[in-house]
């Protein structure tokens, strides 16, 4: 049997599977994930369904039970990154309070960079943790993201202006009395 004769099968035993699963694996990722993130799970579960296809149990119930597996295991892999995020935001901001006393700077920039780095996005979060505190290359980082290094590149790119930009952002100075500003114009 050649590709192109089989991908018509691929497509139309996909669909069937889509069609028998999606609602209940819809509501399976509804009861654990916030709703607004269901479909984000859903998503991804089909996706592996696609890629591997040939893998899927042939049977309706086990390949309907195979996708909700594979739905759990995105859920948490969801969660351990939102626990590793979270993790690194505490570590960050604890860091800027176990500072010595001699370094006030220091300790205003870290502080400074805990706040900004509060601001960022999850994305941006991840690639600056990628690149920065788990020391992996462009390449490397793709590869755990599922991106082309060119893309990473890109991501952290914006991630570093969006911090820089976080942390270039401050307040503007109070004004000057109206007194003090007279006596300067005269």
């Amino acid at each position: 049997m050649t590709n192109s004769s089989r991908a018509p099968d691929r497509e139309a035993r996909f669909s069937a599977l889509y069609r028998a699963t999606y609602a209940d694996l819809v509501r399976f990722a509804q009861r654990r994930v916030d709703h607004s993130h269901a479909e984000d799970v859903v998503a991804e579960a089909f996706l592996v369904a696609w890629r591997r296809l040939d893998d899927l149990p042939k049977q309706a119930d086990d390949a309907r039970a195979w996708l909700f597996g594979v739905a759990r295991h995105t859920i948490m892999n969801s969660r351990r990154g939102s626990d590793r995020r979270r993790a690194l935001a505490v570590r960050l901001a604890t860091s800027a309070s176990t500072a010595t006393d001699g370094a006030a700077d220091l300790v205003a920039q870290q502080v400074d960079l805990a706040a900004a780095w509060n601001l960022l996005s999850e994305v941006h979060q991840e690639a600056l943790a990628l690149a920065v505190l788990d020391e992996l290359t462009a390449p490397q980082a793709a590869v755990v993201l599922g991106i082309s290094p060119v893309a990473f590149r890109l991501r952290l790119s914006r991630a570093r202006r969006a911090l820089r930009a976080h942390l270039d952002h401050r307040p503007e100075p109070a004004l000057a009395p109206a007194s003090v500003t007279e006596r300067q114009s005269s």
